[in-house]
């Protein structure tokens, strides 16, 4: 990855913090130079159905072995990008052919009552595992927010239609190493503190217990985690459970210490590396 793109990219929207969007503004050069190396992007405008039909185009030439291999070798690099794509191609494998089909996802109230704004979502995109979130029209996409949140954290939309499309776009065209020994050995080191997780263990135990293993920080490790419960290695094993103060979960929510890990799962994405 190219540093100096990577730095004009981070910038745009990250100073100890976000930018607040009425403050980002980009070099006109820098973004050319940035969009010459892949980083950067021109705002996407595309439809619900537009957007599925070219997830259903990418799929077929994406392989389970493409996207396992690109989660391990980013686990001793930290090219979280790469670790993206399998939760991004697990709830594309969701998705069903169809046109949108407006549904009310949010509503705002008066004092008297009275709905004074709905915002809509596609109900079949939404009743979907995960619930997948679906606009009818997406308008100058800023596709740039998206690639930032993928190398910084190795993404925080999965779910959303139009992020599924961008995550798979890019891994199609990214040359992907094979796992050293050392991603193999960090990625069953990670299976071994899931493996002895306390019965009683919220995620939050376990994202704290995986610093021990994998050089990361907290929002990293916690969207690892989510990744993993996404594609149903955290599988919980019941999901009437409550919940425990305040928490940003979406995946993982329902898994405890006593679930473990998901055999089933672990061996169809990553079974050849666990011999």
């Amino acid at each position: 990855m190219d540093k100096k793109a990577k730095n004009i990219l981070f910038k745009t929207y990250w100073k100890n913090g976000w930018i607040d969007a009425n403050e980002i503004q980009i070099d006109a050069a820098d973004f050319e130079y940035a969009k010459s190396k892949g980083l950067m992007f021109e705002p996407l405008t595309i439809s619900h159905d537009q957007c599925l039909d070219k997830i259903f185009e990418i799929l077929p030439t994406i392989s389970i072995n493409k996207v396992s291999t690109a989660f391990l070798s980013s686990l001793s690099n930290r090219r979280l990008d790469w670790r993206s794509s399998l939760a991004s191609y697990f709830i594309a494998k969701q998705l069903v052919p169809h046109q949108y089909t407006k549904a009310v996802s949010g509503q705002s109230f008066g004092e008297n009552g009275e709905v004074t704004h709905e915002s809509y979502t596609c109900g079949i995109c939404r009743d979907l595992k995960y619930g997948i979130i679906g606009d009818k029209d997406y308008i100058n996409e800023d596709l740039n927010v998206l690639n930032f949140e993928r190398i910084k954290w190795g993404g925080i939309r999965h779910g959303n239609l139009i992020y599924t499309l961008f995550d798979l776009q890019q891994l199609q065209i990214a040359e992907i190493p094979e796992p050293s020994t050392e991603d193999v050995e960090i990625f069953k080191n990670i299976l071994s503190i899931i493996k002895n997780s306390q019965p009683n263990d919220y995620p939050s135990a376990l994202e704290k217990n995986l610093s021990t293993v994998l050089k990361s920080t907290k929002d990293e490790r916690k969207i690892l985690i989510e990744i993993l419960a996404c594609i149903n290695i955290l599988k919980p094993t019941s999901y009437d459970r409550p919940s425990r103060g305040k928490h940003d979960w979406t995946f993982v929510e329902y898994w405890r210490g006593e679930d473990k890990y998901n055999e089933e799962a672990l061996n169809t994405y990553f079974g050849k590396y666990m011999i």
